[in-house]
């Protein structure tokens, strides 16, 4: 089964999550396919890659599926996960990277969607993450997007209540750069997309990767680093998460006892 659709014109490169029956949730299969799209996208020379969903959805996308969310005992997002992959192929695009955003995002969409370089949004676009709801840790390189895009207490809002952000929120604490009429969205993101394509493609990928890299400079020590994994290893070991799964599949609330 196509997941993704892809079209590259005029140096615009175009890719649209196209599995609206299941809200765009973030299969294996799907996060596969999108890696492979944005490897030919690179090979093609894209200049600019714009990532939506298709016209008319209500959720760009619901997030990781929870189907496929491993037993307690093992880490549900390590380091070779495929969203972690994709997540890193955008960072590493060697050209900007749109997410042009109509309807919500949930979970690990928030991830993708944070991971591009810039986001347009529409008034119906939001933004929740949802990690406490199912009782999934999240891991520090997720952190440390939230972190590049929020202050401190919003992340930490987001993340308590899993609650979403509407999208003038959103635009006011910085989220999206743009909040577009929906009827103007496609013109408006294709029209950034065109312009910046007439820039030095050399130019734009170094200074990308250079502020990439600034954004990472968090001084972390290996103290710090054993801790957060051993607190994420509490998590997804727990009686938690096995609930917050199975509530979910099960579609009741879920019964969290803290252990």
């Amino acid at each position: 089964m196509v997941f993704i659709k892809k079209l590259l014109s005029d140096n615009v490169g175009i890719i649209t999550m196209d599995n609206d029956d299941k809200r765009n949730s973030l299969s294996m299969d799907m996060l596969h396919e999108f890696c492979r799209t944005l490897e030919e996208l690179a090979e093609q020379k894209a200049r600019v890659v714009i990532i939506r969903s298709n016209p008319g959805v209500q959720v760009w996308s619901a997030g990781l599926d929870i189907n496929e969310l491993p037993e307690p005992g093992k880490d549900p997002l390590p380091y070779n996960h495929p969203l972690e992959l994709l997540m890193r192929k955008i960072e590493d695009f060697p050209a900007p990277v749109i997410a042009m955003i109509e309807g919500s995002v949930w979970g690990g969409g928030c991830d993708l969607a944070f991971t591009c370089d810039m986001l347009i949004g529409s008034p119906n676009c939001s933004f929740a993450i949802t990690p406490a709801k199912i009782g999934v840790p999240y891991n520090a390189t997720g952190l440390v997007h939230f972190l590049n895009f929020v202050e401190m207490n919003i992340a930490k809002e987001m993340f308590f209540t899993a609650k979403p952000i509407d999208s003038a929120r959103a635009h006011n604490l910085g989220i999206i750069n743009h909040l577009v009429p929906l009827e103007e969205m496609e013109d408006f993101t294709m029209k950034m997309a065109t312009d910046i394509s007439y820039n030095s493609p050399l130019a734009i990928s170094v200074i990308k990767e250079q502020l990439n890299l600034l954004g990472k400079a968090r001084p972390m020590n290996p103290f710090v680093f054993e801790q957060i994994a051993e607190l994420r290893r509490k998590a997804y070991n727990s009686h938690d998460f096995m609930e917050g799964k199975n509530s979910f599949l099960e579609k009741r609330h879920p019964v969290f006892k803290g252990e």
